[in-house]
């Protein structure tokens, strides 16, 4: 890319000089370049219009509604193949029908990303049946039920009708998946004992509560009573909808949970003693095309795992300075263990205790939203808010995760942390926890990703685990920088969640490459990183149903420093660390060695132009 932004850039001067027909001439090629170049953001918008059609739930996720506002996403394998056939003949019709040199830098970008969503669809496609269905981590036993009360809104009879509509029509969803499970099952893709134990417990839980049983209402059934009473409606159309709602999860919803049940205590009696994939059919060929798309480069297992150990071993020596600072008197694994049991470290573990948490994440959020224009050009619009994980999958969930905002505005982005027990939440780590989902990390990064203007739609919701996570991870170091650190134990806590990155890397290559047990990876993480063991099993277990993605946390981070510190030694005096930022968030979610280019660009761009270059403000769109 740098290249072709140099081209440009002789180009222009060149105008400026040369005679008038030269210069008309060269308009004529400018205007086919921008035509050939809208045709194709046309088409990509054409493409996105029909997945949109073809994938109902993302257009609730982007906040539309219309006529297929009551549908669930079509699943099975026959759906997959087809949706495969789609994407590769897409690449066909783009490489026959529009011209790559006649595109402009923009352009170019989004056809060579094209390319390589397909190659990297292509690398999986054999390995599309190799993943657990049904997992405690994200099973659509958990996201159905998730996906209804935090996105489905209700602001009409229509759209109550429409969540009805996925109440009633969850057992044909839920029956494909149990039909796909079952095929995986036979061909050797099986989980561990524990997980069925986790899914089943959870299953049963969305299978109870009124109306169901007695005790508290159903986490749906709450839902979709808090939503339809807020309606301005009359009595009798509010109570039809009601009995409507009730009537489809006791005929529909109650008993699709209880065949899903049903088939999980089926094949925990087949269950696997082996934690990793390598015990799979194809097992290595599986991780190591798994590897490669979380981290969007050529490492081995091998290289990742070497890493991590390198790692571990420097935070440990940062932790150490730490624990001189404090006037610690021990070993690494002795300070770990005060800081995991010490009361001062965690809030009550009561109510009172959770809403101050959130009450402090949210605090910290604004106040970081109130420093940025300090250190970046380009602010998020989105809106974000602090949400305990709901308690119908909180026991299994992770630490902490982000969801999206609506494109529109209708929906904010969500920072949800998981307060189901306190002391697996410690006070030293909620800094570094709120940057990372909140801002300047997630929210902040997809929320710009999304309003970016001149960018087909695929690249506005596009994700890349090494880009979107390695982020996230920087900006947890990022305010150390600005001084937020300053009380040595929130820089502890943000070491401890690098050290969890860290030891990522080592356990999840020992899980699925070296085949370690899952005491193993317990043991090592417990070793090595200050987490309470709460966290620690949640962390194992998720990587044992989620391979390879954990690895791109730290490999973006460490990629993204990198190119920070080439363009910070390139640039010397004209580096505005704002211009980096936009050269790093103005194209959206990117594989690591894209956004390598996109830095050189930038650094180009900024020497030719004493600073400030047109590639800081934004370098492809």
């Amino acid at each position: 890319m740098k290249k072709y932004l140099l081209a440009g850039l002789a180009a222009c001067a060149l105008t400026a000089i040369l005679p008038a027909s030269v210069a008309m001439a060269q308009d004529t090629t400018q205007e086919a370049a921008e035509t050939e170049s809208q045709r194709l953001n046309n088409w990509f918008a054409e493409l996105d219009a029909e997945d949109l059609e073809r994938f109902p739930q993302a257009k609730t996720g982007r906040g539309i509604i219309d006529e297929d506002y009551g549908r669930w996403n079509e699943v099975g394998d026959a759906f997959a193949v087809e949706t495969h056939q789609i994407t590769l003949d897409r690449l066909d019709y783009m490489h026959t029908q529009f011209d790559f040199d006649a595109l402009d830098d923009t352009a170019q970008m989004s056809y060579r990303l094209f390319e390589y969503e397909v190659a990297n669809a292509e690398r999986q496609f054999e390995f599309r049946r190799h993943g657990l269905i049904f997992n405690q981590l994200f099973g659509p036993q958990s996201g159905a039920p998730a996906f209804l009360s935090a996105q489905h809104r209700i602001a009409s009879v229509e759209h109550a009708e429409a969540y009805i509509q996925r109440i009633e029509t969850v057992d044909d969803l839920f029956d494909g998946l149990i039909a796909e499970a079952d095929y995986r099952f036979e061909h050797g893709i099986r989980g561990p004992e524990w997980m069925y134990d986790a899914v089943i417990q959870t299953v049963d839980g969305l299978a109870s509560g009124a109306p169901f049983t007695d005790g508290p209402d159903h986490p749906i059934w709450a839902d979709f009573q808090r939503k339809v009473g807020a309606l301005e409606i009359d009595d009798a159309t509010r109570e039809d909808l009601l009995e409507r709602g009730r009537t489809a999860l006791l005929e529909n919803w109650g008993p699709a949970y209880q065949r899903v049940g049903d088939m999980l205590r089926r094949h925990r009696e087949g269950a696997i003693e082996a934690e990793g994939v390598y015990a799979y059919p194809d097992g290595e060929a599986f991780y190591n095309s798994l590897l490669a798309s979380h981290t969007t480069l050529e490492l081995t297992a091998e290289e990742v795992h070497q890493t991590g150990l390198e790692q571990i071993e420097r935070i440990h020596g940062e932790m150490r300075d730490i624990m001189a600072e404090v006037g610690f008197e021990g070993s690494v694994q002795d300070f770990f263990e005060y800081t995991r049991n010490d009361p001062q470290f965690y809030y009550p573990n009561t109510d009172e205790g959770r809403e101050a948490y959130l009450a402090e994440a949210t605090r910290l959020i604004a106040d970081m939203r109130a420093r940025l224009p300090d250190w970046f050009n380009t602010l998020p619009q989105a809106e974000i808010e602090v949400r305990r994980v709901e308690p119908f999958r909180e026991q299994f969930a992770g630490k902490a995760f982000y969801t999206n905002a609506a494109p529109d505005g209708s929906r904010p982005g969500i920072y949800y942390a998981n307060l189901y027990d306190m002391s697996d939440m410690a006070i030293y780590q909620m800094a570094a926890l709120a940057y990372h989902e909140g801002i300047p990390g997630h929210h902040m990064q997809r929320s710009i990703q999304q309003e970016l203007q001149g960018l087909p739609t695929f690249r506005q919701f596009s994700s890349y685990t090494a880009y979107n996570e390695g982020w996230g991870l920087y900006a947890e170091y990022l305010p150390l920088e600005m001084g937020l650190y300053d009380d040595p134990y929130a820089n502890f806590g943000r070491l401890s969640m690098e050290s969890l990155r860290a030891a990522r890397l080592v356990v999840d290559t020992g899980l699925h490459h070296y085949g370690w047990t899952r005491e193993q990876a317990i043991d090592y993480m417990a070793e090595n990183t200050p987490y309470p063991v709460g966290n620690i099993v949640n962390e194992v277990e998720r990587y044992v149903v989620f391979p390879g993605q954990a690895t791109g946390y730290q490999i973006g981070r460490l990629f993204i420093l990198d190119l920070r510190a080439r363009a910070e030694a390139a640039l010397g005096e004209q580096f505005d660390i704002r211009d980096f930022h936009d050269a790093v968030l103005r194209n959206g979610s990117l594989p690591l060695p894209v956004l390598a280019e996109v830095i050189d660009t930038y650094i180009a761009d900024t020497l030719a132009t004493g600073g400030h270059g047109a590639s800081g403000e934004q370098a492809f769109d």
